[in-house]
């Protein structure tokens, strides 16, 4: 056949972004999904005859907004609904907190502490100096080691960036890039349930304890995000997270992408040291350049041939940390579960629920967790979907999704998830049904991915919801290789588009969007040459 411009491997959210950038520009773009249709892990099932959710991830926060906005998502079919409550943190007996736009969260971390009513202050108004310091470079690369000249003005940016703090700024971003989520929240606040509402997005996707250094910026990572326009605000896409991509494929296709499925990319052609292709069900798919929207250690171990790049870097590769500890799970349900400590019907069964009273009981998960291969007594995060969307399960029934830590991929004596997937899921229901009596046996149906199903069914190697582990030694710069971290990979013609890349996971765009970048400053250097 022809030859594209760009073939892109993977048609999960960033893969779709980069290719309608690309489109836009007038390029000839084509991309290659293994699935049945696009989205990757931002897919809608019906899991059980007349009940569908978002299969693995689950909630909108994170997408940018100006990305929603150049692919006109809204125009396309996607609708995003704000949670009317953002969270609910049951506690023991009769205890909880809410967490919440206009104030809530403040007033519900002080009737608990009046002390961290103030302190909430301190926390956010430190927060907001990390926070747009982030957002400034969610849609740039990152500085590049060995750029040369070309690399000056970024190191520029981030040097003015940084010189606009004071000594006290520098200091809280220091802190929050480097220590964790624990020593962080102790600093400011009192109420154990205070700390475990914010210590939850320090650990959620990460296989950590709320004390490993590193997990509060992983907690950071999740608080640069709006939704419906509004900052920081959590929501759901009408129809699951399969809307976004269902909205994202139709801008492509209207853009002139052509998006081809049930076609799993086997290799990349590599010829006189370059990537000029891919092979995908036999077929070869010539393109003058390769964009890749998978993890970086399945591209370089399994789809670049042996010896295209230099040892060192494939070893990098080989050895690129993946593991979120992470078991997701969909269920249907004959009824909305009632909570012990708030029961009944209520704003609060629209929010995240979670379920994980304080971070000495998520250390005790990790440390199961360490020990054992998975926790017995998880943290689990629970949105019921129907609650703002009642068009995903039949008239009176509910689905709700389930985000799981601490389930390791690797299992300890050679244990099998084939053998244990059933019982881990048995835990998880038993978990929430110790908070919300009567839910076990609410359950009529449930769709699980244990770490290896993540795998298996997704590409998402070792179970990696992140496409790698968001740890200090592979974000900015070194996401995912220092020296690479400008979407152009260590083998001309081949750049990396997906969450592997800068500024990492969660559903943004981000990743798509800024390689699309590279791609055409790469073409317009050509052309002017």
């Amino acid at each position: 056949m022809s030859e594209q411009d760009a073939v892109i491997i993977g048609g999960g959210h960033n893969g779709l972004t980069c290719a309608y950038y690309l489109a836009k520009k007038g390029m000839k773009v084509t991309v290659l999904e293994a699935a049945d249709k696009v989205g990757g892990a931002a897919v809608t099932d019906e899991f059980h005859p007349g009940f569908r959710n978002s299969a693995a991830s689950y909630t909108v926060s994170l997408l940018q907004p100006q990305v929603i906005r150049d692919l006109q998502l809204e125009r396309h079919g996607l609708k995003v609904v704000l949670r009317k409550v953002d969270n609910f943190l049951p506690g023991p007996g009769k205890s909880y907190l809410l967490g919440g736009r206009d104030g809530l969260t403040r007033s519900e971390l002080a009737r608990h502490h009046p002390a961290d009513g103030a302190a909430y202050d301190r926390y956010n108004a430190d927060l907001d100096i990390v926070v747009r310091l982030v957002r400034k470079w969610l849609l740039r690369a990152p500085p590049q080691s060995g750029a040369g000249l070309r690399g000056l003005p970024v190191l520029a940016s981030l040097g003015k960036d940084l010189i606009g703090l004071g000594r006290d700024e520098v200091r809280t971003v220091h802190d929050f890039a480097t220590k964790s989520a624990g020593d962080i929240l102790d600093r400011y606040f009192e109420g154990e349930m205070a700390k475990a509402l914010f210590a939850f997005d320090g650990i959620v996707g990460n296989f950590a304890s709320p004390y490993t250094p590193g997990t509060a910026y992983v907690l950071l990572h999740h608080l640069f995000g709006e939704a419906a326009g509004v900052p920081g605000a959590w929501g759901h896409a009408i129809g699951g997270m399969g809307a976004i991509t269902q909205a994202m494929a139709k801008a492509c296709r209207e853009a002139g992408v052509d998006i081809v499925l049930n076609s799993p990319v086997s290799e990349v052609l590599v010829e006189k040291g370059r990537a000029v292709g891919v092979v995908a069900g036999g077929k070869a798919w010539r393109a003058k350049q390769v964009i890749a929207n998978v993890n970086p250690r399945l591209l370089f171990t399994r789809l670049v041939p042996g010896g295209a790049v230099e040892p060192r870097t494939a070893d990098h590769f080989a050895r690129w940390g993946c593991e979120s500890a992470t078991f997701r799970m969909n269920v249907a349900l004959d009824k909305l579960p009632s909570f012990t400590s708030l029961p009944g019907r209520g704003d609060h069964l629209t929010a995240g629920i979670i379920i994980a009273p304080s971070m000495a009981y998520m250390e005790a998960a990790y440390a199961d967790a360490l020990a054992n291969g998975w926790a017995r007594k998880p943290v689990v995060e629970m949105l019921i979907p129907t609650t703002l969307d009642p068009s995903l399960a039949p008239k009176g029934r509910q689905v709700a999704s389930l985000f799981c830590q601490h389930f390791r991929y690797k299992l300890p004596d050679g244990r099998s998830w084939d053998d244990e997937r059933e019982a881990a899921a048995d835990a998880v229901i038993a978990t929430v049904d110790a908070v919300a009596p009567g839910f076990a046996k609410s359950v009529i149906a449930r769709q699980i991915h244990s770490p290896l199903d993540l795998e298996r069914r997704f590409g998402l190697i070792g179970g990696d919801i992140f496409h790698g582990k968001m740890g200090s030694d592979q974000l900015f710069s070194a996401r995912p290789m220092i020296g690479a971290a400008d979407y152009r990979m260590p083998l001309p013609g081949l750049y990396l588009c997906g969450s592997g890349a800068h500024p990492g996971g969660g559903v943004t765009g981000a990743p798509g969007h800024n390689a699309a970048k590279a791609v055409l400053a790469d073409r317009r250097w050509r052309r002017a040459g």
